[in-house]
């Protein structure tokens, strides 16, 4: 969430990152300034009254002490009716504030200066290109036919059970998923993140202090009963466990990995890119989330970006990084790359990671700080990236590695599937 501060004194730079952003509602910077400075001047007129009230109580005591009891309760007489204009004031001020609230969280993040303007992902831009598209034989076929070919995946069956979006994992298949899980855990944990195991439901204040709320409640599942919100990624739990709290500058960086499924709605989806497992309402994912100095966030995320590759590289398959135009990023995002996958099964390309720098955007809506050696508290850094989510993962490994023995495991996860082929 920005700052109101920020968004008064440097009017000219907010309008110009929403038009980065391609966001249509600039209106509401305007707004915005003027609601801010009609509750600051009710504020200072509250202050003032204020001030005046205690003065008087000041006043009366003394005339009190002194048997002046005439003179003080004309006195009482006159601040008992400002108590009346004390009660309209602090309703004006409330109001003032709910509505700031109400339209500073409307605004998206700004982005960084070297994110370009752009309103789509073909405005997307390329930074980084990794290996060489898999060779395959003539009839190589897409990982929705391979899942049934091996018996490995059954849609069918979790359409079944649930409805589409929810498969079921079989034999091999669920074996590849556990496989890639641990693998991605273990070397998460060797970076030096801790592995932490967390709820996969949340409620209103954890899906706001992420930016989930109010922006995506249209694309989260919710438990109306108990009003909680199965998780869209575990970067909202893990997050929020330092909601409200006060670091040491020396406890920086924070880094923790979880594994959990993730559940999105995707309302809206449909078509042939979406078959199969390109986009689900259940998958799993490792997360890895890190809260840093301010001074230190961007080369946190080219680490983080790196880090991810590192994996990409590791499983063998052919990728490209993207720096996300102003249009396409997430709402609370300042900076976000992409890894795309390449399936030559489909012929496209299948995004994989998201790595982000949210800046203060999360921190200020979880009043996340910390506290340098001088003592005075500062809002932290929040950064978060897939490391790595499931589906289109092993939907590259189907595809890229199918050979007629059958589909061959990445030499790296061998040890984790505990078998090099699935035939």
């Amino acid at each position: 969430m920005l700052q109101v501060n920020y968004i008064r004194e440097n009017r000219e730079k907010v309008l110009e990152g929403l038009s980065t952003r391609n966001f249509k509602q600039p209106e509401l910077v305007d707004e915005i300034i003027k609601i801010d400075e009609e509750r600051r001047q009710v504020q200072t007129s509250l202050d003032n009254l204020s001030a005046i009230a205690n003065a008087s109580a000041k006043q009366i005591g003394e005339l009190m002490r002194n048997g002046k009891k005439e003179e003080a309760e004309v006195l009482k007489a006159e601040t008992a009716a400002n108590k009346d204009q004390h009660k309209k004031l602090s309703d004006q001020l409330t109001d003032a504030e709910t509505k700031l609230h109400n339209l500073i969280v409307q605004l998206p993040n700004l982005p960084h200066h070297l994110v370009k303007a752009g309103s789509t992902a073909e405005d997307n831009e390329i930074v980084y290109e990794h290996g060489q598209p898999a060779e395959l034989p003539s009839n190589a076929l897409p990982h929705w036919e391979l899942t049934s070919k091996y018996d490995i995946i059954d849609f069918e069956l979790g359409t079944k059970i649930a409805g589409a979006g929810f498969p079921v994992y079989k034999g091999k298949g669920a074996r590849l998923q556990r496989a890639l899980i641990n693998f991605f855990l273990d070397h998460a944990t060797a970076q030096g993140y801790r592995e932490m195991q967390v709820p996969h439901l949340v409620n209103e204040a954890s899906g706001f202090g992420t930016g989930q709320l109010p922006d995506k409640e249209g694309q989260m599942y919710h438990a109306g009963v108990d009003n909680l919100y199965l998780i869209p990624t575990a970067e909202v739990p893990v997050t929020n466990l330092y909601r409200d709290v006060i670091l040491k500058e020396e406890e920086l960086p924070v880094k923790n990995t979880a594994y959990t499924p993730c559940f999105r709605r995707e309302a809206g989806s449909y078509g042939a890119h979406v078959r199969g497992l390109n986009r689900l309402h259940q998958f799993d994912k490792v997360e890895v989330v890190q809260v840093v100095h301010p001074d230190r966030s961007y080369e946190v995320l080219e680490e983080m970006s790196s880090y991810v590759q590192s994996l990409l590289q590791e499983l063998g398959l052919h990728y490209r990084v993207l720096r996300l135009c102003g249009g396409d990023m997430g709402f609370t995002s300042a900076m976000t790359y992409d890894m795309e996958v390449w399936s030559a099964a489909q012929q496209r390309w299948l995004e994989v990671s998201s790595v982000s720098n949210f800046e203060t955007y999360q921190s200020n809506r979880l009043k996340l700080r910390f506290k340098g050696a001088t003592g005075k508290t500062q809002f932290a850094h929040t950064l978060n990236g897939s490391a790595l989510a499931l589906p289109r993962i092993v939907a590259s490994i189907l595809e890229n590695n199918q050979t007629e023995k059958g589909i061959k495991i990445p030499e790296a996860l061998v040890k984790y599937t505990g078998f090099e082929y699935i035939d």
